[in-house]
């Protein structure tokens, strides 16, 4: 018997500030209910500009404490519509303190759970470090009225671990708020590999641990604060089964509600043809927490 859970993903690109941007989330999350979806999930960051292109002391004055602002209207939100809300939101832990920070909300309003980006970037453009302090929550999922939830931040997607411990904590879907784009100085076969390896990426987490897996990224291109060439965040987000299989993907170009049918039972009938949590060989796997096999 099928388990239907309808989805929806708010790709979008940045409005100009928080108050821009928050109006638009509300609109959208408001279509995308009406629409049908019970579970709705935002891109990384999504309350401003992708601010990690430089450093500057003075970008953290956007983050919030949480329970805070944001959570209080995404909130309030999500029991508007009777949805599960995926949020992303620059945590002010204490001072001197910050993390970037995925919080679910449950359909009444409450927060149902938060998980701390574990792993932080430090590329040309993309200067997490300077910003956020790694996670210390690890991976566990977050139950909800529609499913125990495997949230996961950007880069962490391109670390099967994380994946991994989600799926063996249980977790009925993996999802992934993103900030990801191309430099704009790169060649397009360059632009091109880096998104199909971001693509199959996810689709290998969802063959691997036989989990639907939904991606929300930005989209538009991004200025840079320091005279670099900027980001074009190339959207590109996407659902997918537990046989790595599209159900859905956005385009590259423009803002975009992307709605998708999840099946929560195949995971079950896929891990039965597929067995691979059975067959793991975790005697033989100790060597995974060393830095490196010299």
């Amino acid at each position: 018997m099928k388990k239907i859970l309808p989805v929806a993903l708010i790709q979008e690109r940045n409005q100009g500030d928080s108050v821009a941007n928050l109006t638009m989330i509300e609109e959208r999350v408001a279509e995308a209910a009406a629409r049908g979806a019970r579970l709705v999930l935002l891109q990384e960051l999504h309350n401003g500009a992708y601010f990690c292109q430089h450093q500057c002391v003075s970008e953290f004055e956007q983050a919030e404490s949480i329970p805070g602002p944001s959570t209080e209207r995404m909130g309030e939100l999500a029991r508007k519509h009777g949805i599960v809300l995926v949020t992303s939101l620059f945590e002010r832990r204490g001072a001197g303190l910050y993390h970037n920070t995925a919080v679910v909300l449950e359909k009444d309003g409450s927060i149902a759970g938060k998980y701390r980006k574990m792993h932080i970037p430090d590329d040309p453009g993309f200067n997490e470090k300077f910003y956020f302090t790694p996670g210390d929550l690890g991976f566990h999922p977050i139950d909800t009225s529609v499913g125990r939830l495997g949230v996961l931040v950007c880069w962490d997607q391109w670390y099967p671990e994380g994946a991994r411990l989600m799926a063996l904590a249980g977790a009925d879907l993996l999802l992934y708020p993103t900030a990801i784009g191309w430099d704009p100085d790169d060649a397009q076969d360059e632009k091109d590999r880096q998104r199909n390896a971001w693509i199959l990426s996810h689709r290998g987490h969802a063959v691997a641990n036989g989990l639907p897996v939904l991606s929300c990224n930005r989209i538009g291109h991004e200025a840079s604060p320091v005279g670099r060439s900027g980001i074009d965040f190339w959207g590109s987000s996407h659902v997918l089964g537990p046989q790595g299989e599209i159900l859905a993907e956005a385009g590259t170009q423009d803002p975009e509600i992307l709605m998708a049918e999840v099946d929560l039972r195949r995971s079950e009938d896929v891990r039965r043809i597929w067995p691979f949590l059975r067959d793991r060989r975790i005697d033989a796997y100790g060597d995974l927490l060393r830095r490196y096999r010299d």
